[in-house]
C-alpha cells in the first residue's frame, strides 16, 4: 500500500504487542482515523495508549499485525512514514541547556532545511506556541506547560501531515491546558490529522470528534463522544421543587411523560428526550399549582460510557505500560 492508493490518514489491523512474561500490550487492535480528523485515543494508564502510539511513530515494531500512516507501512517503508509525521510523546527529551530557538533551528536541520530556512521557520513556530519572549532562555528554566509547547512546535517543524500528541497535557495546570487545546484545534483547522492519546474524558469529548477507548489492550467501544454517549442512555432531566413535600403529586403527575422517579434531597428525575422535555414538565407541574426550583438536563458522560463499557473508570491505574526499551 502506498499514500496513493489509500485516503486513510492511519489504518490498524489486528495489530499485537507482546512483551516477555506474555503481557498483551496491544491485543488485536484495529482502527480507521480519516484525513483531517482529531482522533481521541482514550485509556487509563496500562491501557496499550501509549504501546500503540510507538509502533504507529516506528518507534516500536508490533508482534504481528500490520498499521500505515498516510499510506506507509510502519514496518517497511519506516523512513517515509517518518518524513509525514509529528510526534509529542509523553516525556519529552528536551536539552535543559539549549535555548527553546536553539534547539528549533537544530531540528530544522535534521530535517534537511538550510540554515535560513530553519531560522525563519523556527521563529514561525515561537509565535505560533506563544513563546517568543522565552525563545532565548535555556529550556531547564520553562515551566512544564512551556516545555510541551514547545515540544509541540518541534513537532511541527516539518510540517506534518499526521500529529500523534501522547498524554500531552498530562500535569498541566487548567491554563497551560486550555492554551494547549487551542493550538491543537487550530492545528487541525489547518489540515493537519491529530491523534490523541489521553487519560482525561474530558480532554477528549473538548477535542477528538471521534473516540476509541482502549482497555487492557483491545478497544471496547469506539465512535464519536455523542454517539458513545447515546449508548449509556437518553438524557434525563432533574427537577427541584420549592416544596419537596410535592415530590410524589409532582412524580405521579409527570409519569406521563417518561420514567420518572425521586432524587436525594427531595427533587425528581424525569428520564425523556432531553432539553425538548423541559417545557411540557415545568407546564404540567404549574397547571398543577406545583412550583419549580430549578430544572437541568443532565446528559450521560464519557465517563458514565468508560464505566459501561470496562466496568472500572477511566483513573484507574492497573499498571503502567512496559518501557520502550522492554
Amino acid at each position: 500500500m502506498s499514500a496513493a492508493d489509500d485516503q486513510r490518514a492511519i489504518l490498524v489491523e489486528d495489530l499485537v504487542r507482546t512483551y516477555p512474561g506474555g503481557l498483551r500490550a496491544v491485543d488485536g487492535v484495529n482502527l480507521e482515523v480519516a484525513p483531517g480528523e482529531i482522533y481521541g485515543f482514550l485509556g487509563p494508564n496500562g491501557a496499550g495508549k501509549s504501546t500503540t502510539v510507538r509502533i504507529l511513530t516506528t518507534l516500536l515494531r508490533p508482534t504481528s499485525g500490520r498499521a500505515w500512516v498516510a499510506g506507509h507501512d510502519v514496518v517497511a517503508e519506516a523512513g517515509a512514514a517518518r518524513r509525514v509525521i509529528g510526534v509529542a510523546l509523553q516525556e519529552a527529551a528536551l536539552d535543559p541547556l539549549m535555548t527553546g530557538r536553539e534547539l528549533l533551528r537544530l531540528q530544522g536541520a535534521l530535517h534537511g532545511l538550510r540554515r535560513a530556512q530553519a531560522s525563519e521557520r523556527g521563529d514561525d513556530l515561537l509565535e505560533r506556541v506563544e513563546l517568543v519572549d522565552a525563545a532565548d532562555r535555556r529550556v531547564g528554566t520553562y515551566s512544564g506547560g512551556m516545555r510541551r509547547r514547545l515540544d509541540l512546535a518541534l513537532a511541527l517543524v516539518q510540517r506534518p501531515r499526521v500529529l500523534f500528541l501522547d498524554e500531552p497535557t498530562t500535569g498541566l495546570d487548567p491554563a497551560s491546558r486550555a492554551a494547549l487545546w487551542r493550538e491543537v484545534r487550530a492545528l487541525n483547522a489547518d489540515g493537519t490529522t491529530v491523534f490523541l492519546t489521553t487519560q482525561y474524558l474530558e480532554e477528549a469529548e473538548q477535542l477528538a470528534e471521534r473516540v476509541g477507548i482502549i482497555d487492557r489492550g483491545r478497544i471496547v467501544a469506539e465512535g464519536t463522544p455523542d454517539e458513545l454517549k447515546a449508548r449509556v442512555g437518553e438524557p434525563a432531566l432533574h427537577v427541584d421543587l420549592v416544596d419537596p413535600a410535592e415530590a410524589e403529586r409532582a412524580r405521579e403527575l409527570l409519569a406521563a411523560h417518561g420514567e420518572c422517579s425521586h432524587r436525594r434531597g427531595g427533587g425528581l428525575i424525569v428520564r425523556m428526550s432531553g432539553a425538548r422535555a423541559i417545557a411540557p414538565v415545568v407546564r404540567t407541574l404549574d397547571e398543577a399549582g406545583i412550583e419549580v426550583d430549578t430544572v437541568e438536563v443532565e446528559t450521560p458522560t464519557l465517563d458514565d460510557v468508560f464505566l459501561a463499557v470496562t466496568g472500572h473508570a477511566a483513573t484507574d491505574d492497573p499498571a503502567p505500560e512496559p518501557s520502550l526499551s522492554a
